[in-house]
């Protein structure tokens, strides 16, 4: 696997993951919808900090206990793999839900903090982002890991920001039916890629 692949994989693994509509889209898209454009991408990009600084604490922290824990790595193979893939299958299955209770008219200050609430005291975030990206690590070439964590930060930075503007200009023309196939198509990405961790499982 070149480096440049790696960087690719890091980054569709992103946008797959972030794509779907969770607490942190939620966020952006009412913020987007309720402020004016500057308003709206400095919270993207709050949200994209609190998400970029969750990711490295999973990828790093998983990858430095499957280092010091040798035969952890196929059972966080196998555990990702399953796990990534009954998000897919999850995400086929549901429809979309725009209601939201977060309450974005307010301070500056108080959006940081409830953008950090929606990112890091969201314990599935937390134990499905340490299981995947740990399991991803696990299949990475030496050295290559930061170019893999790039692609996934380059992702959570395009993906808050288009977010953020596509919502901020197009308004009620956002609706559930088109979120519902953006999770579906998230959700076949997703599938191959638990697929993929399973394959390097067997390999092993």
């Amino acid at each position: 696997m070149d480096l440049l692949s790696v960087f690719i994989q890091g980054l569709t693994l992103g946008l797959a993951y972030l794509a779907p509509i969770g607490m942190q889209n939620l966020f952006v898209i009412n913020s987007a919808l309720s402020h004016r454009l500057g308003r709206a991408m400095a919270t993207a990009l709050v949200v994209v900090f609190w998400d970029v600084s969750l990711a490295l604490a999973c990828f790093f922290g998983a990858g430095a206990l499957m280092s010091a824990v040798p035969w952890l790595k196929n059972i966080v193979l196998g555990l990702g793999g399953v796990l990534v893939i009954c998000i897919g299958i999850g995400l086929i299955r549901s429809e979309a839900d725009l209601s939201c209770d977060k309450d974005v008219n307010q301070p500056f200050a108080k959006i940081i903090l409830a953008s950090f609430v929606v990112t890091w005291l969201n314990p599935q975030a937390i134990v499905d982002g340490t299981i995947m990206l740990g399991a991803f690590r696990a299949t990475l070439p030496p050295g290559s890991d930061p170019l893999f964590i790039a692609g996934f930060a380059t992702a959570s930075f395009v993906w808050f920001n288009a977010l953020a503007l596509i919502s901020n200009r197009l308004g009620s023309k956002i609706n559930v039916r088109v979120l519902t196939w953006v999770n579906r198509i998230c959700g076949i990405v997703i599938i191959l890629y638990g697929l993929k961790l399973l394959s390097t499982l067997v390999q092993l």
